[in-house]
């Protein structure tokens, strides 16, 4: 018969508690995505208000004795220094009613493209310019509106034709010498209705005494498969000419534009701001947080004084528990953010599940450029001594196996993985083929030389 009886037993959990939750979720947005989150809680909470204080001391660049450039001389190694790793929920922030920049931080706007011309408006501007009668004109814009984006003519003369009435009856006839006038227009090549329509019109504004250029008109006139298959010996050899001949032919139609379109684009360019600063300085390399991706808000003191222990005011005690909840996890997602970029610099010593959260979307602006966090980690392979090959240095050690190779018997995709799994980094064939085709080298076959 079965009793009731009372067990005591140990055991550890981990429980994601709502607070670790939020700081979680806040660690992985972005900036752009952070800031959206923060303007509605801006709209929702109403113990949360942006800071408006004029005074910042957030942030202070580097004096011009502080900061210096790149010697040829290397610096002797010293610690990262991280510019004000401090961040509070009282923290100053710049004017405006933007709660994520203002004043001097707002930097974005000093970039924006504000042309907005598309490649019609581009078109339809040469040709108001053309001294053409109404007629020409209606055919013209008909025309230009049958290109796309990139450039290509997309319906048949017949459509272009129909398309016109019934306010003009145009033939077939009438539209080819508009169409050959459009196709005069910058960019060069725009209004082709074939790949090797556009290649021919750009390599026509060539000079006639261009070494290979005839060349180069038979083969984007008759054999562009041969030359994106890269099979030179057969396109040689079809074509019955000398090498050099060749090698210059080939020049001319890989530096010809296959969607002239593009170089025209009506969208503004769009800028990466960076998270991070990182800079040389005579002290090393110092870690500043960008005090434009900050976000301006701070908890609203006149209404969290007014809340009393009364049930009436459970709901606005509920807003101030949250509000209090946010600024600890932004105050925790930029100290991880900051820890994150200083051990980029000195390297890599956190656990990687916070990198890969705090990684994504996040970028540094370093005096090399600007990179996503994510550039400075890479796979690995696992050795055969249970050390690890990060996928960046194993591509590495193809190109430099590749750019060593004997010409009239190069390397074939087995045989760089045979060499790279004597060297203790076993690979398969296919992950070679893959990194190769990653980095744009030829199989063995298109690199051998004779």
């Amino acid at each position: 018969m079965l009793k009731p009886t009372l067990q005591l037993r140990l055991g550890q959990q981990l429980t994601m508690t709502p607070q670790l939750q939020q700081a979680i979720r806040l660690l992985q947005l972005p900036t752009i995505e952070l800031q959206a989150h923060i303007r509605e809680l801006l709209e929702s909470n109403v113990m949360l208000e942006q800071d408006e204080d004029t005074e910042s001391s957030a942030y202070e660049p580097l004096s011009g004795a502080e900061t210096a450039p790149e010697i040829a001389a290397p610096l002797p190694e010293a610690p990262v220094e991280v510019i004000d790793d401090s961040w509070t929920d009282d923290r100053s922030a710049g004017p405006g009613e933007n709660p994520w920049s203002g004043g001097d931080d707002d930097r974005q706007q000093e970039f924006a493209d504000s042309a907005g011309q598309t490649l019609r408006d581009h078109l339809l501007w040469q040709l108001e310019l053309a001294h053409l009668g109404s007629r020409e004109l209606a055919i013209g814009r008909s025309v230009i509106d049958a290109i796309n984006d990139d450039g290509y003519l997309t319906e048949s003369l017949d459509v272009i034709a129909a398309s016109l009435k019934p306010e003009l009856d145009v033939t077939v006839d009438e539209i080819e010498p508009v169409l050959g006038f459009v196709q005069m227009f910058d960019p060069v090549g725009v209004g082709a209705r074939t790949l090797s329509e556009c290649l021919l019109l750009q390599l026509a504004q060539l000079t006639s005494g261009t070494a290979g250029l005839a060349a180069a008109k038979s083969i984007a006139r008759l054999h562009l498969e041969l030359l994106a298959e890269r099979e030179l010996t057969a396109l040689r050899r079809e074509m019955r000419i000398a090498e050099e001949e060749l090698t210059n032919a080939v020049a001319l139609v890989r530096a010809c534009h296959p969607r002239p379109g593009s170089v025209i684009s009506g969208n503004a360019a769009e800028y990466v701001i960076p998270d991070v600063f990182v800079r040389r300085t005579p002290r090393g390399w110092s870690v500043e947080i960008n005090p434009a991706t900050l976000p301006r808000v701070r908890l609203n003191q006149g209404y969290a004084s007014l809340v009393g222990r009364s049930s009436s005011h459970a709901s606005m005690r509920t807003q101030l528990q949250e509000a209090r909840w946010l600024l600890k996890s932004l105050e925790i997602r930029n100290d991880t953010l900051t820890k994150v970029a200083r051990s980029i610099v000195e390297r890599i010593g956190m656990h990687e599940s916070t990198v890969s959260r705090v990684t994504s979307g996040k970028y540094m602006h370093t005096p090399r450029g600007v990179f996503e966090l994510r550039y400075f980690f890479s796979s690995q392979v696992e050795g055969v001594n249970g050390t690890g090959t990060s996928s960046t240095a194993i591509r590495a050690k193809i190109r430099k196996l590749i750019r060593e190779e004997d010409g009239a018997v190069p390397l074939s995709d087995s045989r760089i993985a045979e060499i790279l799994s004597d060297e203790g980094i076993p690979v398969a064939r296919r992950t070679v083929a893959k990194y190769r085709e990653m980095m744009g080298l030829a199989p063995s076959n298109e690199r051998r030389r004779s």
